[in-house]
């Protein structure tokens, strides 16, 4: 799924019925992400390793991710990459959002061609975060 999709796009503040899971290693910017999209009424699956990213996500099935890039175990571009060898039925499909610290485009282009639908870059506007959602993720109805 691409963000020019045709499907009509969420309320920009309502994400209720929608699982996240957010793969972040800084415990500041976990609670942060994680409190905000709860406030707008998703359901949000943290992690602080890539490892225990890809685990919860065979686990939960969440119907977004959310990952940074910079993790220390291994970076969100190999998460990602392994989570798209994964059949449909087991998350490999799962839309994917990645973060970063770094705005050059062939960090970009890296992010995208491992499988990531979106790269954002922090500091992130949290607008930017839930339009670029409603883009991305799938009915919840």
């Amino acid at each position: 799924m691409s963000a020019s999709n045709h499907q009509e796009p969420r309320a920009h503040t309502d994400l209720t019925g929608l699982t996240v899971l957010a793969v972040e290693d800084h415990p500041d910017s976990l609670d942060l992400l994680t409190e905000a999209l709860r406030l707008l009424g998703a359901h949000v699956i943290p992690a602080r390793t890539a490892r225990e990213g890809f685990e919860l996500l065979q686990r939960y099935q969440p119907h977004l991710v959310i990952s940074d890039i910079g993790l220390p175990d291994e970076d969100g571009c190999s998460l990602i990459q392994r989570v798209r060898q994964l059949s449909v039925a087991h998350g490999g499909a799962t839309p994917a959002i990645a973060l970063s610290a770094h705005s050059l485009t062939e960090d970009r282009q890296r992010a995208l061609a491992a499988g990531f639908h979106a790269y954002l870059t922090k500091p992130m506007q949290l607008d930017q975060l839930v339009a670029t959602i409603s883009l991305l993720a799938p009915p919840t109805s």
